[in-house]
């Protein structure tokens, strides 16, 4: 490339390139447009002009079917605690070792113009540009999620959305998912507490939610779970407090962390794994595969091993923000999935939608790019922008030597054999309303908890028809019979 060859992104403010069309005519007038004389039609030949209307008519990409509102920027992760006893993993070989990264904050079910601090989950989603490879952080800020059967995703999403018929927000087929699939309560009394509603995305914190097991090069691996810990403090709207921000700037939590990082207060979070043996799991109390649990900390202790900050942010929110791609598959040596059934599901599902929302080669993207990659049997496709590997054989070529390194998945422990069998993770039963009560009784060290969980549940709930209401009290008393009644009781009075 000559230096008359300077692409576009590249310029300086200061100086004055000149304006041209797509394919790199100038163009004397951007307003400017062809005709016969003074009065006449429009010339087909006038390419600037249809250009630029064809161009304006496909600027929108589809939005993500969820997580399509989000916020993001720049940063870098520091190894701080030595861990080499865990794992092998590239990116945690040296205490000190800093490696670049992306983050992309965002709500679940909302729209692209939906509110900020509407009640939802949050994704919390990294990807961490390492020497062997994109490594994907696709957390939440919640520990737990909605479901541990992969095929309900898809289901639990629609009755978040809008209703066929009418093509609004319908309380009845929010609460009669919840309800008839219980297994959702430890999250459900999450996100209906204030830490549905967060102040921020600074003062939020981050969560794997599902088990990965983290391995060494002899086959051994532990299972673990991440937890990244604001060091801002977590901070939550009250459900008035969030319904008001929402009609005063539905964008709050995007310009907050913007402007946070514009003067130079950059956000970070300290980040902590949970281990378990092969063995400890085995004997653990809860299954560590099931999406709707945490390891108590009590019994599975936090271990610091890094510091993750913010500090840089994008220079175009659709070129960096809006073209992310991030995916639980987006692995590298020394991390495997475990068998968690929705984190199996998410491997496939994440790049798929990656393909049809940015095309099938949106890894060269720049902001999903590696730092170093090369693969050249795949190929081709629409907009393959990278060169498409030149004259490089696109089959394994006994002309063309490439060096192959062994990374070996763990072989220990884990090996399947017997009958393809069709069924859920397992049956609702008392014990999935052992963390949820935990989680309320926690609530109810804090003054005023519980009475905001309360009326956040029951001013929601009061749309619903008569027997999924019902339905709801019933599940909220195997929670804490005090608690269900209260429930009916609030929302009853509110039901017009």
């Amino acid at each position: 490339m000559t230096a008359d060859d300077t692409p576009a992104s590249t310029f300086r403010y200061n100086e004055k390139p000149t304006y041209t069309t797509s394919s790199g005519a100038p163009i004397d007038n951007p307003s400017g447009w062809q005709r016969p004389g003074t009065i006449g039609p429009l010339l087909l030949q006038d390419f600037h002009l249809i250009d630029s209307l064809a161009h304006f008519d496909r600027e929108r990409i589809p939005e993500r079917v969820v997580h399509a509102k989000g916020a993001g920027a720049y940063g870098v992760f520091e190894v701080t605690h030595d861990i080499s006893d865990l794992t092998s993993i590239n990116m945690f070989d040296t205490v000190g070792k800093k490696t670049n990264c992306i983050a992309r904050f965002s709500t679940v079910g909302g729209e692209k113009g939906s509110a900020d601090t509407a009640r939802d989950p949050r994704g919390f989603a990294i990807k961490f540009y390492t020497d062997e490879g994109n490594w994907d952080w696709v957390y939440n800020n919640t520990p737990v999620f909605f479901i541990r059967d992969p095929t309900n995703f898809p289901l639990f999403i629609h009755t978040q959305k809008r209703n066929p018929q009418t093509n609004l927000k319908d309380a009845t087929m929010f609460w009669d998912y919840l309800s008839t699939h219980q297994e959702s309560i430890h999250q459900v009394m999450t996100v209906f507490s204030d830490r549905g509603t967060p102040y921020s995305y600074r003062h939020m914190n981050g969560y794997s939610g599902h088990t990965h097991k983290w391995t060494k090069p002899d086959g051994s691996f532990v299972y673990t779970q991440v937890h990244l810990k604001t060091d801002q403090g977590n901070k939550t709207f009250t459900g008035e407090e969030a319904a008001k921000m929402s009609a005063e700037n539905p964008d709050w939590n995007t310009q907050d962390l913007f402007e946070a990082i514009q003067k130079g207060d950059y956000p970070s979070w300290t980040v902590y794994v949970q281990v378990l043996t092969p063995e400890e799991a085995e004997k653990f109390r809860w299954n560590i595969f099931d999406l709707t649990k945490v390891w108590p900390q009590k019994d599975v202790p936090l271990r610091q091993f890094g510091k993750f900050t913010l500090n840089k942010n994008p220079e175009n929110y659709f070129a960096e923000i809006e073209q992310v791609a991030f995916s639980p598959s987006h692995l590298v040596p020394g991390v495997e999935p475990s068998i968690d059934p929705v984190l199996q599901s998410r491997l496939f599902s994440y790049p798929d939608t990656h393909r049809h929302r940015l095309g099938t080669n949106y890894q060269q993207i720049p902001v999903n790019a590696p730092l170093k990659a090369f693969n050249p049997f795949q190929r081709d496709g629409a907009m393959a922008i990278n060169g498409n590997y030149g004259a490089n054989p696109n089959y394994p070529s006994s002309y063309r030597q490439l060096t192959y390194k062994t990374v070996k998945p763990t072989v220990t422990h884990e090996s399947w054999s017997g009958a393809a069998v069709h069924e859920l993770f397992q049956e609702v039963n008392d014990d999935d309303f052992v963390q949820a009560k935990g989680l309320w009784d926690v609530l109810g060290r804090t003054p005023g908890q519980q009475e905001n969980f309360v009326s956040n549940v029951s001013g929601h709930l009061a749309a619903a028809h008569q027997d999924t209401r019902n339905r709801t009290y019933e599940m909220f008393s195997r929670v804490d019979k005090a608690l269900g009644a209260s429930i009916q009781e609030q929302t009853e009075k509110q039901v017009k």
